[in-house]
């Protein structure tokens, strides 16, 4: 494979939302599935995928004697269900609804006596259509997804770097099925004041649990723009933060979203698209470590 611009394809949000919208469902019905089977793990680390080789994975979830591993492989557009006895299922992934993704994945899982149940609707999102009856969203640009994927392989390489610049604590490169975006997060290792929730049918305590700690937190998500958007935010926000100078000349506070935002297609046009992103998180996670006093050793920035 030569190298090409195609580590930031171009991904005009308004030519494939549907699919994103649809996909959204699909990756919180399997998502809330790890949710059931995996051991929690603070601040929701527990629930979440994994940018791989052609997608999407849970990783090994366990159940009973063995595990389970779920992904969505975007390269070859199936949905593959293995276990660690050897049994596997494998699901097309094309234009279908939400509610016959939901019906055959549950009859595959049921299949491989895996039994699991989940709460039945969406979160973060309004309306919450149960899955089992949502005949809306039901598109599938198979292009577009291999497109998205790629970019998500490209913000995950730039995350994984940026998080092992930091010496304090901090988490994955995880996607967050909730929000449908790819996300990073660094801790000052003090403790927040509980977050005031309101999230759209999501359970305030969820929040509390994200949010009881002071964070950094910059992250990939489909909309926003154009073409998507990198945001970083602080919670809580520090007094100056939403006024302050960032980096690069492309990026801006977002007072709708209360975030520092780079829009995706100033990215995918420079010259040198993981640069430029990645000065973007160190400069906003570096205003929040300022403003509010990050202790030392945590809030100190080790560039890599």
């Amino acid at each position: 494979m030569t190298e090409t611009n195609d580590a930031w394809p171009e991904l005009v949000v308004d030519s494939w939302q549907d699919t994103r919208d649809t996909v959204h469902m699909w990756t919180q019905i399997v998502g809330k599935v790890r949710m059931a089977l995996a051991p929690p793990l603070n601040h929701w680390w527990g629930v979440t995928s994994y940018v791989d080789a052609s997608g999407l994975t849970t990783s090994l979830m366990p159940y009973r004697d063995g595990g389970v591993e779920i992904r969505f492989d975007f390269l070859r557009h199936r949905l593959t269900i293995e276990t660690t006895w050897g049994d596997a299922r494998e699901m097309e992934l094309r234009p279908r609804t939400v509610a016959d993704f939901h019906d055959e994945f549950f009859a595959h899982l049921e299949s491989l006596g895996v039994h699991v149940s989940i709460m039945g609707s969406p979160v973060e999102v309004d309306p919450a259509i149960p899955f089992s009856e949502d005949t809306l969203h039901a598109s599938y640009d198979a292009e577009a997804m291999t497109r998205y994927w790629r970019s998500l392989v490209s913000a995950h390489r730039v995350f994984s770097a940026f998080r092992g610049g930091f010496r304090g604590k901090s988490s994955p490169s995880h996607f967050f099925w909730g929000a449908f975006d790819l996300a990073v997060t660094r801790f000052s290792g003090r403790p927040a004041a509980q977050h005031p929730g309101g999230v759209p049918n999501c359970p305030d305590w969820v929040m509390h649990e994200a949010y009881n700690e002071e964070v950094s937190s910059a992250g990939y998500w489909p909309g926003g723009a154009s073409e998507g958007i990198f945001y970083s935010y602080a919670y809580p926000q520090p007094d100056g933060f939403d006024t302050a100078a960032v980096e690069p000349a492309q990026a801006y506070f977002d007072r709708d979203l209360g975030e520092f935002v780079l829009p995706y297609s100033a990215v995918r046009e420079a010259v040198d698209g993981d640069a430029l992103l990645r000065e973007f998180l160190e400069s906003t996670a570096r205003i929040a470590a300022d403003l509010a006093e990050w202790p030392d050793g945590q809030g100190r920035i080790e560039s890599t």
